[in-house]
């Protein structure tokens, strides 16, 4: 028995290094996957261009990255000719002519107040980080705050005490927050949290292993009590 000491601690030893080395791998390949994969598909936007207009034709190839750079262009000079009267007046009657035609009304006024709310820097929604009940009442969840409760939905639903409120809440998925569940609850039955958006966003994507003051949680070992069921 004595023997096999030495070849178990080399077995532990392989694995624990080989854990080490794909934790060292993995946040690069993934960087360099997203980062690779942003600018091939800004790169489409080289097609766009007038062919006597596309790289290929000054230096005889295309030039990855560029798509890239024209992206970045066109933002800019966007929110420039968005930033004075007339460009504005101008993005208005789109707007207007854009909630007239149906169907595209609903699905293009739905995306511009979400980016409106996730992007601008004067947005209300998605300001306050606070622990929810979801989806049981014995289970809590970090949830964002995600606007007031239309009067129409304030009609139907139960009245409260003077001092409680209804909020619209939404509770993000890990490791991808982008997809989620709305829900509205009375905000009595939440507890606030000390924490900046970006810091619950960081908690929720790393499935709870980064903490509020960016370092990873310290692993808690607990001996839980053996629990006898009357069957033994």
């Amino acid at each position: 028995m004595a023997k096999e000491a030495p070849e178990t601690k080399r077995k532990f030893s392989f694995k624990r290094y080989l854990l080490t080395g794909l934790l060292v791998w993995l946040p690069v390949v993934v960087t360099l996957w997203v980062i690779s994969y942003i600018i091939h598909l800004s790169d489409d936007l080289v097609a766009l261009l007038p062919f006597e207009w596309q790289p290929k034709v000054f230096v005889g190839r295309d030039i990855p990255g560029f798509g890239l750079i024209i992206a970045v262009l066109v933002l800019f000079f966007t929110g420039v000719f968005g930033g004075n009267v007339i460009g504005r007046k101008i993005i208005q009657a789109w707007d207007g002519m854009m909630g007239r035609i149906p169907i595209v009304k609903s699905i293009y006024s739905s995306t511009k107040k979400v980016s409106e709310s996730l992007l601008s820097d004067s947005r209300q929604s998605f300001k306050t980080p606070l622990l929810v009940n979801f989806p049981h009442p014995q289970v809590w969840s970090v949830a964002f705050v995600s606007g007031s409760v239309p009067e129409v939905l304030l009609d139907s639903l139960p009245l409260l005490a003077e001092d409680d409120e209804y909020l619209n809440v939404y509770v993000p998925t890990t490791p991808n927050p982008t997809g989620g569940y709305y829900i509205t609850v009375k905000k009595s039955d939440t507890r606030a949290l000390d924490m900046s958006v970006d810091d619950a966003l960081k908690y929720i994507i790393s499935l709870g292993m980064v903490g509020p003051d960016g370092h990873e949680q310290q692993e808690q070992q607990e001996t839980l009590p053996l629990q006898q069921h009357g069957s033994h």
